[in-house]
C-alpha cells in the first residue's frame, strides 16, 4: 500500500524507497552518530570536481570509534548499536551513493574516532539532492554547543571553511547558540557557500 506522505525530494531516475533523503539529512544522521560516540570535534567536507564528475562527502570525529566487530557490520541494516531494531543510515547512503556511480568506506578504530567517505558521480541521474548542509549545520550547532563542527567547502580552486573553534574563541565567553549569534551564523554560512 503506497503511502500519501509527498516526496521529500526528487531526482529523474529509479527510486529504491518511497521517499528519498536528500544527502544533508545523511550527513545530520552520521553527525548524531558521531555526537553518540562522544566526538568533541566532528569535521564535515564536501567537495564537487567537476573535471572528474564526482562530488564527494566526508565526515570524520575524534570519537570513541568502532572495534573490528562493529566495524565490519556497519553497512548491515539490521544491526545498530542504538535503541531501535534496525540501523538504516549507513546502508541507505551506501545504496544511493552504487545507485549513483560512487560508493562508501568506514574507516574507525577504538580510540581514534571515525571516517565515512562516500562519493557520488556528480552528475548521474540517481544522485539525491544535496539538500540545506546550512539547516544541517546550524541543527547541530544549536543541539551541541558544546561540541565543535567544522565544515569545509571545496570546488576547484574555490574554498569555504567554518570551524565553530575560532567562533567561539572570538566570542569570549558569549554561548554560540545564542539567537544574535545564531543568526549571524545562518547569515554567513548562506553568503558564502557555493556547492549548496
Amino acid at each position: 500500500r503506497k503511502s500519501r506522505r509527498p516526496l521529500r525530494a526528487r531526482t529523474a531516475g529509479r527510486r529504491s524507497a518511497e521517499t528519498v533523503e536528500d544527502l544533508s539529512l545523511h550527513i545530520l544522521d552520521i553527525a548524531e552518530n558521531s555526537i553518540r560516540a562522544e566526538a568533541k570535534v566532528v569535521e564535515i567536507i564536501i567537495e564537487r570536481d567537476r573535471k572528474k564528475d564526482v562530488l564527494r562527502i566526508e565526515v570524520n570525529d575524534d570519537g570513541r570509534g568502532m572495534d573490528a566487530g562493529t566495524l565490519d557490520r556497519v553497512q548491515d541494516p539490521f544491526f545498530t548499536t542504538k535503541q531501535k531494531k534496525t540501523g538504516l543510515g549507513i546502508p541507505l547512503l551506501t545504496q544511493a551513493a552504487e545507485q549513483a556511480g560512487g560508493g562508501l568506506t568506514v574507516a574507525s578504530a577504538p580510540g581514534r574516532g571515525t571516517r565515512v567517505a562516500v562519493t557520488f558521480q556528480w552528475s548521474h541521474v540517481d544522485r539525491p539532492p544535496v539538500g540545506s548542509i546550512i539547516d544541517t549545520l546550524l541543527a547541530l550547532i544549536a543541539g551541541n554547543p558544546d561540541r565543535d563542527f567544522l565544515y569545509e567547502e571545496r570546488e576547484g580552486d574555490w574554498s569555504f571553511r567554518f570551524d565553530t573553534r575560532e567562533l567561539k574563541a572570538d566570542l569570549e565567553g558569549v554561548p554560540i547558540n545564542e539567537p544574535a549569534v545564531f543568526g549571524a551564523v545562518r547569515t554567513m554560512l548562506k553568503e558564502c557557500s557555493l556547492i549548496i
